[in-house]
């Protein structure tokens, strides 16, 4: 349940409040609310693209057809194409088969960053000498 001040923001930003906003306990309606605000609407490091390609992979990954439906919206009011946001759901798909990976047969984290750290110096070796 959220305020009368943030029910009134949340109706001039959407056009209603979301009936799953009535979920949210008492305590954390208008903190809910500001979150959810400042980080899909506000101005921040992400554009409204980026953000919307995010959701898009972070809600397949966590399997959620309700964030899957939102973040694909979001993507598409921000001029994401169909192609890009496949492709987003192709990488989500990829991080995920990875980490199963990566966990299952219990990898040391410190010498796969190890390797990262070598993979990139590696890339941007070859980047370089490409620019050359």
């Amino acid at each position: 349940m959220v305020s009368t001040e943030s029910r009134e923001e949340i109706e001039r930003t959407l056009g209603q409040v979301p009936s799953w906003m009535e979920l949210i306990a008492e305590p954390a309606g208008d903190h809910s609310w500001g979150i959810f605000r400042d980080l899909t609407f506000g101005e921040t490091e992400l554009s409204p693209r980026e953000k919307g390609l995010i959701g898009v992979a972070a809600a397949s990954a966590m399997k959620c057809p309700y964030c899957a439906y939102f973040h694909k919206a979001e993507s598409r009011l921000a001029g994401v194409s169909e192609a890009e946001i496949e492709e987003a759901v192709n990488l989500a798909s990829s991080t995920q088969y990875f980490s199963t990976l990566l966990h299952g047969n219990e990898v040391d984290v410190d010498e796969f960053a190890a390797e990262t750290d070598e993979i990139v110096e590696h890339i941007e070796q070859q980047e370089a000498t490409a620019d050359d």
